[in-house]
């Protein structure tokens, strides 16, 4: 079989994703829920087109997540004073109780695929697949060919 880039991060994600879920269930979270509350961790207090845009999901998956933490109380809505139409997306009390447990499962995962690797490797690693996603962001599959 060829090397392919896709099926590797594809191997990855899925792994992940099961790791995530096992590792979440304790606070009733999801692993397609965690980019948000990360998100929000950082930027409380932003908008849902905000969170599609950064986490380059499509605004309908943003929609039925954000429903999602809204009806397990992790995340609450506010009218956005400067854009009627707009909702700020903010964290509840619930939510940032639970981010000092939550953080650390994520590097707990990143030091278990990285144990054993040197400090160069690593950050080789990291470069390598922040060019890819930076490549991502800039072009547009069309370019490649074969898409119409």
């Amino acid at each position: 079989m060829h090397r392919s880039v896709g099926r590797l991060v594809s191997i990855l994600y899925r792994k992940n994703q099961v790791y995530l879920n096992m590792a979440l269930k304790r606070y009733n979270l999801t692993a397609s829920e965690l980019p948000i509350l990360l998100y929000l961790f950082h930027h409380n207090g932003v908008s849902q087109e905000e969170l599609s845009t950064f986490l380059l999901i499509d605004k309908a998956s943003t929609a039925r997540v954000v429903h999602s933490l809204l009806e397990k109380e992790f995340i609450r809505k506010e009218r956005d004073n400067d854009d009627r139409r707009a909702n700020k997306i903010f964290l509840t009390d619930k939510a940032l109780k639970h981010k000092d447990n939550i953080l650390p499962i994520l590097q707990q995962w990143t030091n278990f695929l990285t144990e054993g690797l040197d400090e160069q490797s690593v950050n080789i690693m990291f470069g390598v697949l922040e060019e890819m996603i930076k490549k991502l962001e800039t072009n547009d599959f069309r370019e490649m060919g074969n898409i119409e």
